[in-house]
Parts: C-alpha cells; sequence; structure tokens
C-alpha cells in the first residue's frame, strides 16, 4: 500500500492550443500534483488535423490540440519529464503521439532509459466502449501491440498500455463486466506480444490498468481488490508468468465521471470524496479526482485545485494510508470481492468463447452486453430504485439553470489560431521528406512490421496525426460498428 510511498496524484487536463494546457499542467505541479495527466480534443484523438473540415468546431474543446511534433513539444516545454510521469490519454493514434511524445522528451535531454509514463493504447475498449476509433480492429491491435514491443524494448521506465476499464463502466459495465472485460484485454495485448518474441515476464510487468471508482465505498474498494487478485491468477496461470512483479497489477483510478451530476453541483464534491477514497482502500498507483463542474465544463483553476487538495486530505489527514489493506476481513468486502472476482473470470471465460478479444468487438458482442447494462442502469434511476441525491430525489425547486455554472465557449478566434498554426508548419518543412516519412508509415503498415521505426522517422519529418492516419485509412479503411449477439455466449 501506502506506507513507503503515495500514490500518484494526477489531474486530467488539456484544452485549447498548446501554450494553454502547458500553463495548465504547470499550474498544477505548482498546487502539488505528482504526476502529469494530459487530455487530447476529439480531433487528435481521431486521427484529424485541425483544418480538416470535419474538425471544425471540435478543436481544443474537450483537450489540447496535437497535430505534430512542435505541438506537444509546447505542450511539455519546461516540465520535469525526467522526475515526473507523463500519462497520455490517447488511444487510435497511440503510435504517432507517443513517438512525438518520446522524440519531444529526447530533444529536451530525457532519453528513453529515463522517460517515465503511460500511453493509454487500448484500442480495444474503444470499440467496446468509448467509440474514437479509426481503423478496423485488427490492424489497430497490431500498431497498439508494436508500441507495447517497441516500449519493452527500448523504453524500460515507459507502461506502453493502460488497459481501461473505466469507459467500459462509464458507458454502463457493471463491476465485473469492467474488471473482466479489461482483463480479458489485458490477456489479449500481452498473448500477441508475447507470439512476436517477448517472454511473459518481459510484457506482464510493463502493463497498467486503469479502472472507474464509483461511489458505493465498499463495493468499489472490494472490486479493486478482486482486479488484484484475478490478474495475479492469469498472469501465472494463462500467460506462464513467474516473477512477482508479473503477477501485480498497476493500476490507476478515476473517480466517476457518469456519477456526477449538473444540479446541485456541490454535492459532486462529496462524491468524489467517496469515491477517492474507495480507490485508496482498493489499492490504487495513481488516482485521478474529477472536479465538481466537470458535468458541465472544463474545470475552472480553483475546482480543479479543490478536487486535488482532496486526495492530499486523504493522504495526509484520513490516516488510511498507514495500513496494508485496511478493510482486509471485513465480512462485506471479502464476501463482495469473492463475488465481483467470480463474475469478472465469468466475463474473461464469455470471451474466450467468443473467440478472444479481437473476435468480441468484432462481433459486437462486448459492445451490446455493455449496452444492456447501461439500460437497467437508466431503468433503476429511472424507477427510483437507484437513488441520485438532487436528481430523481431531494431535487431542487430552483430552475437548472440558476444552479448551473456559467461555462465559457471556446472561441472561434482560437480554433482558427490553432488551424493557422497547422497550415504554416506545412509550409515551413522540408514537403519532400514529409511524403517519404508518410510513405514509410503506410508501407511498414501494409507488410506489418513494427511502425514505431516509421512513426519517429514520420514525427521527426514534421508529418500531422491527419497525414499519416490519412494514409492509414487509405490502406486499412475506417471501421464502421457491427450489429452483434451475444446470447450463444453470454456466461
Amino acid at each position: 500500500m501506502y506506507r513507503e510511498r503515495l500514490w500518484t496524484m494526477r489531474q486530467y487536463a488539456g484544452a485549447g492550443a498548446a501554450r494553454e494546457t502547458n500553463r495548465r499542467l504547470k499550474r498544477l505541479i505548482a498546487e502539488g500534483q505528482t504526476g502529469l495527466s494530459l487530455a487530447f480534443d476529439l480531433p487528435t484523438q481521431l486521427g484529424l488535423d485541425p483544418d480538416d473540415a470535419r474538425a471544425a468546431g471540435e478543436v481544443g474543446r474537450t483537450g489540447v490540440s496535437v497535430a505534430c511534433l512542435s505541438d506537444l513539444e509546447a505542450v511539455l516545454k519546461g516540465l520535469p519529464l525526467g522526475s515526473v510521469g507523463l500519462s497520455m490519454t490517447i488511444n487510435a493514434t497511440a503510435p504517432a503521439l507517443f513517438a512525438f511524445a518520446a522524440t519531444a522528451a529526447r530533444r529536451a535531454g530525457v532519453g528513453p532509459d529515463a522517460l517515465r509514463g503511460t500511453v493509454q493504447n487500448d484500442v480495444l475498449k474503444e470499440y467496446g466502449a468509448r467509440n474514437l476509433y479509426v481503423l478496423p480492429p485488427e490492424p489497430s491491435l497490431r500498431m497498439a501491440v508494436d508500441v507495447i514491443e517497441w516500449c519493452c524494448r527500448y523504453f524500460p521506465r515507459w507502461h506502453p498500455v493502460s488497459v481501461s476499464g473505466y469507459h467500459l463502466r462509464e458507458a454502463g459495465a457493471d463491476a465485473g463486466q469492467e474488471i473482466g472485460f479489461a482483463v480479458a484485454n489485458a490477456l489479449a495485448y500481452a498473448e500477441a506480444a508475447m507470439r512476436r518474441g517477448l517472454s511473459a515476464d518481459d510484457v506482464a510487468p510493463r502493463l497498467s490498468f486503469f479502472f472507474a471508482a464509483g461511489c458505493d465505498l465498499l463495493e468499489e474498494a472490494a472490486k479493486f481488490r478482486a482486479a488484484r487478485r484475478l490478474w495475479a491468477k492469469l498472469a501465472r496461470a494463462r500467460l506462464g508468468a513467474g516473477r512477482p512483479e508479473s503477477w501485480r497489477m498497476k493500476f490507476h483510478a478515476q473517480t466517476a465521471g457518469s456519477e456526477l451530476t449538473a444540479v446541485q453541483t456541490d454535492n459532486n464534491v462529496v462524491r468524489v470524496t467517496l469515491q477517492a477514497l474507495a480507490a485508496v482502500l482498493g489499492g490504487a498507483q495513481s488516482v485521478h479526482t474529477n472536479a465538481k463542474d466537470e458535468a458541465w465544463r472544463l474545470p475552472t483553476p480553483a475546482s480543479a485545485a479543490l478536487a486535488l487538495r482532496t486526495q492530499q486530505i486523504l493522504a495526509f489527514e484520513s490516516g488510511v494510508a498507514g495500513y496494508i489493506d485496511p478493510l482486509a476481513g471485513a465480512h462485506a468486502v471479502e464476501a463482495a470481492t469473492d463475488r465481483i472476482e467470480a463474475e469478472a473470470l465469468r466475463w474473461v471465460e464469455a470471451v474466450d468463447r467468443a473467440g478472444g478479444a479481437l473476435r468480441a468487438v468484432e462481433s459486437g458482442f462486448i459492445q451490446s452486453t455493455v449496452r444492456e447494462a447501461a439500460y437497467r442502469q437508466y431503468c433503476a434511476t429511472e424507477r427510483g430504485e437507484r437513488v441520485v441525491v438532487g436528481v430523481n430525489r431531494y431535487a431542487s425547486d430552483a430552475r437548472l439553470a440558476a444552479d448551473r455554472p456559467r461555462v465559457r465557449s471556446a472561441a472561434a478566434a482560437e480554433e482558427a489560431r490553432v488551424v493557422e498554426a497547422v497550415r504554416r508548419h506545412r509550409a515551413a518543412r522540408h514537403r519532400a521528406d514529409a511524403e517519404r516519412a508518410i510513405d514509410a508509415v503506410a508501407r511498414a503498415a501494409e507488410r506489418g512490421a513494427n511502425v514505431m521505426p516509421a512513426m519517429t522517422d514520420a514525427a521527426n519529418a514534421g508529418c500531422t496525426v491527419g497525414e499519416i492516419y490519412g494514409a492509414l485509412v487509405a490502406l486499412f479503411g475506417e471501421h464502421r460498428e457491427p450489429d452483434g449477439r451475444k446470447e450463444e455466449i453470454a456466461p
């Protein structure tokens, strides 16, 4: 637990152009944050440049716009990359963004041996829940494993995947599904990397996980305990890992965004405190606490600071960090741990029967399972069986608008500046070098080679995310969601 080292305290941050996000990250470090967590806007996540017509109105809105290496260099300028870990929530375009990050770090004097952090790179859950995918599942999985292989060989302190149950839970999965589907995805990544010649003990210690922390305090703490226990068993039994480091589940927990309410927003402070406490009681190595106003907008500096203070008070004033597994032996927690572990294992086995994690998303099995769970939860809330204080019970008579914080709309002028910047960037680089680099990425992907050397060359040549993924879409096509059926393989 935390008697020698506290969990890493992160706050998800990023908005607008690179320099604005750089200021946000520096402000959070000054407030006591101990890890960086970078949010990207939708165009960056979907492989679109800011001047693409499909990106209009979304540039810099839900995270920072990063079109090329120089953008990420501006985001990271002056940040202590050698001593503070960098987490990047990027999936479909993770190979390119990791190439940008590694190159930016090297230019800043932080080499592969010293670079610390995580790239989410969990593209399987994009098809299962989050839907920010670009390419079809099979080539996407292959390139995600390229990142894992590349990092296992050359970046000893970097976690090349953060297997996410969080987004599955946010989409409606229950606790057993959140853990089971995430573990099934982790096994798929590990087994694919092992087919490339890496051992289980090369790969398993490099995997990290990402889970949601909800308000049901004892159930959520038990869920984390169950996840850790299940992974330890399967890392040995399924992967054949022999080192204790391979059996340990390193995981980040974020408080549940789906449980924030847009009315009576001060109630969210209480919710987030309970959620963060559940993560700590369950043994998280890294925690993000949502700000109270995130149901409406990107958090204000004051609300982001309050969310960070929540973690700091838990760490330094609550006393819970002084004990190993403080809920161990409690009847309710032990029973819930056993139950959730068994449920999660049944979902792992259901994915196996579906043909493995890749086939399970290609068929729509995981998607339909999560949608059905979400619908059951919705119905329970509508019937009042699931109480949401301030929404379906103890609701205020005041009008919604009275509770709504003032939201700063993303200015069109900011988007225009980002669009103009990427156009200037393209005009200033060596065009022929960029074209050759893009062609090399496509050729590596087509022949099934690891794309990371070509991605790194493309970063250095000034290629943009949109150009790189435009070439890959031309090669593989875009993914379309299947109409899955799951009845015959459900647990």
